[in-house]
This record gives C-alpha cells, structure tokens and sequence, in this order.
C-alpha cells in the first residue's frame, strides 16, 4: 500500500517538476522592455510565503500517516506559488544588465533547487521501510528552503546595486594580493643568522635543505623570503601601486553608491556601468598577475606587461565615470596618485607609460 501510494505521489510531483522546468525556460529569455517592471519586494514576499509552505509541507510529511490527498494539495499548494515565485522573478528582470540577471538568476534558482530536494526526499520517504532516517532530513531540507528565501533579501534589486556588489568582490581580491605582497621579505644577513643561532654541524640554514612538515611539502613558510635590495625595491613600488589601486576601486564603489541617490538613477546607462565592472575586473586579473611575479626569480617583462594594462584600464575606468558624471574629486585625486606610482615603477624598469598618463588626465 505505502509502495503505491509512494508511486502515485511521485507521478504528481514529476507532472510538477516538468511544468516548472518549462517555465524556468522563460528565465533564459531577456524580458521584453514592455513588459512592467516587477518590484524586487513582491519577489521577497513571494519566497516568504514559500519559506511558510516548506514549513508545512515539513510538519506534514513528518507527521504520523497524513491522508495521500492532503499531500497531494499541500504539494499544489507549494508548486503554484513557485511558478508565481518565477513570473514575478521574470519581472523584476525588466532592465537589467548581465550582472543583475546573474544575481537574479542565481538566487531564483536556489530557491527552487531546494525546493525540489524537499519535496522530493519528502515524497520518497512516504511508506519507505528507512521512513523514519528520512524523516529526520526533512526538517533540515526545510531548512534550506528558509535561507534561500531569506537569501532573497541580500540580492541586489538594481544595476547599480549589482554592479557595486561584484566590484567591492574586486576590492577584497586585490586586498588579499596586497597582503600577501606584505609578506614578501628580504634575505637574511648571515652574519645575523649566526648572531641569533649557531647551527650545528649537521644543520643546513639553506631554504632547499630544511625539513618541510608533513603538512607542508612545499616549504611556503620559505617563499618569498630571500628577496636582494634590487628585488624588494621592485616589490615596494609595485605595493604602492597595488595599494593605490585598491584605493581607487574603493572610492570608485563609492561614485557607484552616489549614482543610487540620483532621483533618474533608473536612467544610467547599464551598458557603462557594465563596461566600468567588466574593466575593473581586468584590472584585478592584471594586479594578481603582478602579483604572482614578484616571487624571485622576479618576472620583468611580466611586470612591465601588466603595469602598462593597469595603466591603460585605469584611464577607461576613469573616462567612463566620467562619462556618466559620477566622477568625484576623491576618485580624480586616487586616481592621480595611482598615476604617480604607476610613474615611478616605470621608470625603474624603463618602461615608458607616459602616453597612457597623458590618457588619464581628462577635463571635465
């Protein structure tokens, strides 16, 4: 009997899944500029009356023999407001960039991934001899379908919103080089090592003769700690311009911030604000880049290579918040002592960035 009623409740929530398939189909499609925008805060109300459903559909299927009908409606229930869950989400797309349509698409989509898995570790464990091992994972299932559509308030609900988002995730990025960048270290004076420690006869102070922990086959506690003068001096411009970048992405968020409180802030063009993230994120692979080469031996070439991008990026950065007047005096004054550093290396390594310097300095 439970093997049959099992069977049947499966059919009606593959019937379901296949109707809810369809429509996500729509999701891939670029809504018409037609069609009436949908307020982000219909979305998150619609997934706080699917948070309540996973709730009941949890008690439900947990509690002792519920009627076959009574599951039948409550799964209905649950996949109605999941298809209006995604026409509503299909409207608040209205608009948007690439960007925006990711995080939209992305969160829409966990929020039906754990859906299913509810519904269908639920149906499944109906009747089942390993009925009450299942049963304890509903409630956690559940669970998951609540933070997905708490997960609903954190997504952005503009362009401008979006964007900002994904080039502060830029910003920590570059952080994290900078950081590792701190570490780096000149060699030690040997006169000093032996000041500080008398090796034994048996004991070799040469990075390549230490033992490594079993935990560490690669030595890294080593990397990057036996830079000479000439190398640190590389390393020390090349931090002033890493910090100086950093800078210039974090007071570029804020001219982002700035373009919300405009009262035609739906009006910015989304083709900029998606050309300023797509180069912003070219600028953190290039700061990685930089990065990665100071190791010794040091990459020159790679250096100067990526040095010069981060030049010329900075300069399409720049003319394109200008171009949306949303360029402050902080970002002009980051960008001018990004400028400086840029200047500096360059002339250390004979590299010559004056036309792209020259590209930089715009009127507005």
């Amino acid at each position: 009997m439970g093997k049959a009623v099992r069977e049947q409740l499966s059919r009606v929530l593959n019937d379901h899944l296949n109707t809810i398939h369809e429509t996500l189909q729509i999701l891939d499609k670029t809504p018409p500029s037609s069609l009436d925008k949908v307020s982000w805060k219909e979305v998150i109300q619609m997934g706080e009356q699917i948070s309540k459903q996973a709730t009941n559909a949890g008690m439900l299927y947990t509690g002792e023999n519920p009627g076959v009908k009574a599951l039948e409606e409550n799964m209905a229930a649950y996949f109605n407001m999941l298809q209006g869950f995604l026409l509503l989400s299909h409207g608040s797309s209205t608009g948007a960039g690439p960007t925006l349509s990711s995080c939209i698409h992305k969160a829409v989509k966990q929020v039906v991934d754990s859906s299913f898995m509810l519904l269908h570790e639920a149906v499944s464990s109906y009747g089942s001899p390993s009925n009450k091992t299942q049963k304890l994972s509903i409630p956690q299932l559940a669970g998951a379908v609540w933070e997905a559509c708490s997960a609903l308030k954190k997504t952005p609900s503009t362009n401008v919103i979006a964007i900002g988002k994904a080039i502060s995730q830029v910003a920590v990025s570059m952080k994290d080089v900078l950081r590792e960048m701190n570490e780096l270290k000149p060699a030690s004076n040997e006169g000093e090592e032996e000041e500080e420690e008398e090796p034994s006869e048996n004991f070799s102070t040469k990075p390549e003769d230490k033992p490594c922990d079993k935990d560490d086959d690669l030595c890294d506690g080593d990397l990057g700690s036996d830079l000479s003068p000439e190398e640190m001096k590389i390393v020390e411009l090349t931090t002033d311009i890493v910090s100086r970048t950093l800078v210039v992405h974090k007071e570029l968020i804020r001219c982002i911030t700035l373009l919300l409180q405009r009262e035609n802030s739906d009006d910015i063009s989304v083709d900029s604000l998606e050309k300023i993230l797509k180069v912003s994120q070219r600028i953190g692979v290039q700061v990685d880049e930089v990065g990665a080469c100071l190791y010794p031996p040091q990459e020159i070439s790679a250096i100067k290579v990526a040095i010069e991008k981060i030049s010329s990026l900075s300069s399409e950065v720049e003319t394109e918040l200008r171009n949306l007047k949303g360029c402050t005096e902080d970002f002009g004054e980051a960008c001018s002592r990004l400028r400086s550093s840029l200047g500096k290396l360059g002339s250390e390594l004979g590299c010559d960035l004056v036309p792209e310097l020259e590209n930089l300095v715009i009127t507005d």
